[in-house]
């Protein structure tokens, strides 16, 4: 499969096993207490030690500390750190040198004012996560169910890998790649019977939806 999928907001050994099992090439943790997808370390430790070698274990936080930084990599075998909040330039370049593992940054649009933003930060992360901006009010920073106008980043490119995230599902995935090229997929709400809740056989069908394609 060309595209590349991550699976965010995973809680449970069910909701892991069903997204290895369906192909996902990466699998998020979120480290936020206002998501329904929050995990405490241990619950992560344990899920992540029960993924297999290839798949890539990224933590998901917001505005980190350094001190929740070093609870979440000393104990959880992650991979990847996703920094989805306010951070700045300086702070992605901070974070990649003190704890030595990759880091993607999340970046919301909502308007072409917002691809600067893209263009800065995919100097000094390793990865992009192109998302929509959350709805005014909003308690979370992703995992919205929302998207963006796609046709804002049709066929553009940074100096960083970049996923597509963003209110996507089984039904517009494939329209999603084709209007922006994307090589890299997002998501967590897409694939639930609930918020928070996988759903195994949601999980498949998105992923057969790509094959499909």
């Amino acid at each position: 499969m060309d595209t590349r999928v991550k699976i965010c907001g995973l809680t449970t050994s069910d909701a892991v096993s069903a997204s290895v099992e369906a192909g996902a090439q990466y699998l998020g943790f979120v480290f936020f207490p206002k998501s329904p997808r929050n995990v405490d370390i241990a619950t992560a430790r344990a899920l992540a030690l029960d993924v297999p070698m290839g798949v890539a274990k990224v933590a998901l936080v917001v505005d980190p500390s350094d001190e929740a930084l070093e609870r979440i990599t000393g104990e959880v075998p992650i991979d990847m750190i996703q920094l989805h909040g306010k951070e700045s330039l300086e702070r992605v370049t901070e974070v990649r040198t003190r704890f030595g593992l990759p880091v993607m940054k999340a970046v919301g649009v909502s308007g072409p004012a917002d691809l600067q933003a893209l263009n800065a930060y995919g100097m000094v992360a390793d990865q992009l996560l192109v998302d929509a901006k959350p709805p005014q009010g909003a308690d979370l920073p992703g995992g919205n169910g929302v998207s963006f106008d796609w046709r804002l980043v049709s066929k553009r490119g940074w100096n960083a890998p970049w996923m597509l995230a963003g209110g996507l599902t089984q039904e517009n995935v494939v329209q999603a790649i084709q209007m922006t090229g994307a090589k890299q997929i997002d998501l967590s709400s897409g694939v639930e019977s609930a918020p928070g809740i996988k759903d195994p056989a949601k999980i498949q069908a998105f992923m057969n939806a790509i094959r499909a394609a």
